[in-house]
């Protein structure tokens, strides 16, 4: 069955993909730590093999280093600027309510899976989290379901019916390893079906906020991860992979969440009328408790937001203040989604809302979360050669979002 080369420009970037099945994976939560971890131990010959004939690099994530910022930035290769999805989770201005950024209706941009199947390839996405299905299909032809809601996929919406029959795959619990294997087990039975041909797999970080890099499970996973790769690969794939973010202990010497709570501490400092805002808030409460390096402070009008801004800096844990401003220029965020102020922490501290927004007794495991600047730079792996120009582009400051391009244009399939 021939397979479309057909060029297809999306955000001012042009594509032209190889006749072969290519994948490009998330891989959620993946600190190079993971995979240096079960290389180390000669747990991941796929990879090794993979990279050895291909790349392995780092590269920078977009600005909150979560989930839906960059996944979005990933599927249409541009920062949240350009996409408009700054969060998991934002304060809608005009609606005047908190809410969940889950729905393609916040995406301003088109994404690259939509442009490569109007040129004719046969394009899936599965991704083990229901949260992202919605953004990642957006105006696309093709299939797309999540893992965690596998068994209610239907033809009409989601590409495919009565997937667990078609793939051989079991619908997985979302607080589990198999929540991300069953993506890449899954993504292995479309090439092999004929079902697809362009496919987006995205993972679930709910072993690595739960487990260190040398944890057994942690390198048990890997080389399951690794099984798969080994599939694709003698599937004749041409293979991305990256994070969209990292994973860092936020914990004190105790073990005890190292957390600061910034709408307490305003409050305590200024006075009533702040709304703190935790991006990182999803439905998945087992993984982080809503407690990322990155918050949103929305100033009351009565307050000076200066003194509040030179107060933050001032603080213990506290790493970058930004007003909205500098928001925009250093961190790419879209000026009319984002608060008055940013703030970021340490490495191994999370910033928080108050005591009471934060249930950490879901918690499984001590905390191990993301979002900040300690967060955001993460691996790059490509199955094949590099050619000369985007050896040179790896050089530089390669992006997250760059998979795509790389992956596709940058490969040499000889």
């Amino acid at each position: 069955m021939s397979i479309s080369v057909q060029s297809f420009t999306v955000n001012g970037k042009t594509y032209t993909p190889p006749a072969c099945p290519v994948v490009v994976i998330c891989l959620d939560g993946s600190a190079d730590e993971y995979l240096d971890a079960t290389m180390a131990r000669d747990r991941m010959p796929s990879l090794k093999k993979m990279v050895l004939a291909g790349y392995r690099g780092m590269v920078r994530g977009a600005l909150p280093s979560f989930t839906n910022v960059n996944n979005s930035s990933i599927v249409t290769g541009v920062t949240p600027a350009v996409h408009g999805i700054c969060g998991n989770f934002f304060y809608d201005t005009q609606r005047k309510e908190e809410v969940m950024m889950n729905s393609a209706e916040y995406l301003r941009a088109e994404t690259i899976l939509a442009a490569a199947a109007n040129a004719g390839r046969k394009v899936a996405v599965v991704t083990a989290k229901e949260k992202l299905r919605d953004i990642l299909s957006h105006k696309m032809k093709g299939i797309a379901f999540s893992a965690e809601k596998a068994n209610q996929a239907q033809e009409a919406t989601h590409g495919i019916g009565n997937a667990e029959t078609v793939l051989g795959l079991k619908t997985p619990a979302i607080y589990s390893a198999d929540a991300s294997l069953f993506v890449l087990r899954a993504g292995v039975a479309l090439i092999e079906k004929g079902l697809g041909d362009f496919l987006y797999l995205s993972l679930t970080d709910y072993m690595q906020h739960t487990f260190a890099p040398e944890d057994e499970p942690s390198l048990a996973f890997y080389e399951a991860i690794d099984r798969e790769l080994g599939r694709l690969l003698a599937l004749g794939a041409v293979i991305g992979a990256t994070a969209d973010h990292g994973m860092n202990a936020k914990q004190k010497t105790d073990g005890s969440p190292n957390v600061l709570y910034i709408e307490t501490m305003l409050t305590e400092k200024f006075g009533d009328g702040f709304r703190v805002i935790c991006p990182i808030t999803d439905p998945y409460v087992k993984h982080h408790g809503a407690l990322g390096s990155y918050v949103a402070v929305h100033v009351p009008q009565h307050v000076n937001e200066t003194a509040v801004s030179d107060w933050l800096q001032q603080q213990p844990g506290i790493t970058e203040v930004h007003n909205k401003a500098m928001a925009v220029r250093l961190l790419e965020q879209p000026e009319d989604r984002i608060a008055d102020l940013v703030v970021l922490s340490a490495r191994d501290v999370v910033v928080g809302r108050t005591p009471a927004h934060h249930d950490l007794s879901a918690l499984d495991s001590g905390l191990r979360s993301h979002g900040g600047r300690y967060e955001e730079m993460v691996p790059l792996l490509i199955s094949h050669p590099l050619t000369a120009a985007y050896k040179s582009k790896a050089a530089g400051d390669p992006r997250n979002f760059d998979v795509f391009d790389f992956t596709v244009n940058g490969t040499s399939h000889n």
